[in-house]
């Protein structure tokens, strides 16, 4: 093989792109207290405290019970969240439910999703880094 095409075979290896798998937190965990990562997440347990992933996607598993605030680029729900949630996109999805305020630049709620709280649309340059701010005028209250 020639040097050349050693290197060009080298260099298309190297520029594919890498798939990372999400962490996994199961059924049978229970988290108290602050939650962090880096990492792309799926929680199906109990966690209660915090949870912080601004650059990262969060799925909240359909047997999970959470009780935090929560601050991600995306949030999928599947199970029961009670506290705050921001995010860049959050998906509530048919048979979750979510009880607490909602700070996101876009927000998907499927038929048959429950959803108790407020809604302040941010725009699409916002992430989940500036925190969660208090609404200054409920933007929207809605039982579904």
């Amino acid at each position: 093989m020639q040097p050349e095409a050693l290197s060009a075979s080298a260099h298309r290896r190297s520029s594919a792109p890498v798939k990372t798998l999400a962490a996994n937190l199961g059924r049978s965990v229970t988290v108290n207290g602050e939650l962090t990562g880096s990492e792309d997440l799926t929680v199906d347990g109990r966690v209660e405290g915090s949870i912080d992933l601004p650059d990262h996607a969060l799925t909240i598993g359909p047997n999970a019970t959470i009780h935090a605030r929560i601050a991600a680029n995306v949030v999928t729900v599947f199970g029961s969240v009670v506290g705050n949630i921001t995010a860049r996109d959050t998906i509530i999805r048919v048979g979750a439910s979510v009880q607490g305020d909602l700070v996101c630049a876009r927000l998907a709620l499927q038929d048959g999703a429950h959803f108790c709280g407020k809604v302040k649309m941010t725009t699409r340059g916002q992430t989940a880094r500036e925190g969660h701010p208090e609404p200054e005028t409920p933007a929207l209250a809605a039982v579904v």
